[in-house]
């Protein structure tokens, strides 16, 4: 599903450049569960990033579903980023002003999918309940704790079942309880719905649950481990 050739990534400092990235090469097939873990500064959230198409390589190649990103318009990535992935970040980017109703189904209403008004409440509503968040459907963001906008970010980011779901820490915010929560849910999408998801994440409750671990350090992989 996913084939990464030699992936460079530099950001200017200057006069000089620093290399985030330097040369990953890394597979991961449909219905993988898959954690990038590492310390930081490993270039864990860049390897996200461009493989989420949100940043562009400066070297090498991504392919999604066999199609290279970078022959791509702009156009045809937003598209992509729209129908196919979702995004779970640490800084939520919940609409203040929308409840959490309808920043769950923002998502489906942009990617213009073919779903009826029922349709997308079923959907809905399925999430909320997992999350345990129903309750709240009417509440704004500004109404929630960090952990409840973290649980409304996940159902956003499952609610169009995206082929790929990236996660930047997505348990950092929750305790115990919901973080095991919101990881059955997203090990139930993963099952059920075929959903490949990559986690950037420091938990080793999601290393225990993860199918391929992949460690980063200073920019290159380290280690890779299929279970």
């Amino acid at each position: 599903m996913i084939v990464i050739r030699d992936l460079w990534k530099s950001y200017p400092m200057g006069k000089l450049s620093v290399d985030a990235l330097k040369g990953i090469s890394l597979e991961l097939t449909k219905g993988d569960f898959v954690s990038v873990a590492g310390p930081s500064g490993s270039g864990k959230t860049t390897l996200m990033n461009i493989i989420g198409l949100i940043d562009t390589p400066s070297h090498g190649s991504v392919c999604i579903d066999g199609k290279d990103a970078g022959g791509l318009r702009r156009r045809e990535l937003t598209r992509i980023r729209q129908e196919n992935i979702g995004f779970v970040f640490q800084s939520f980017n919940l609409l203040p002003v929308l409840t959490v109703f309808e920043n769950v189904e923002l998502p489906l209403t942009i990617a213009q999918k073919r779903t009826t008004r029922a349709e997308r409440r079923e959907r809905v509503k399925f999430l909320l309940e997992e999350v345990g968040l129903w309750d709240r459907k009417t509440h704004k963001p500004s109404e929630l704790s960090g952990g409840q906008q973290q649980r409304v970010a996940i159902a956003r980011a499952l609610v169009t079942r995206p082929k790929i779901v990236i996660a930047d820490e997505p348990t950092a915010n929750l305790d115990s309880a919901n973080g095991e929560r919101v990881l059955e849910l997203m090990k139930k999408i993963n099952r059920e719905e075929g959903t490949t998801f990559i986690f950037s994440t420091h938990d080793p409750d999601i290393w225990e649950m993860a199918n391929h671990i992949v460690f980063l350090k200073d920019g290159i992989i380290e280690s890779e481990r299929r279970l």
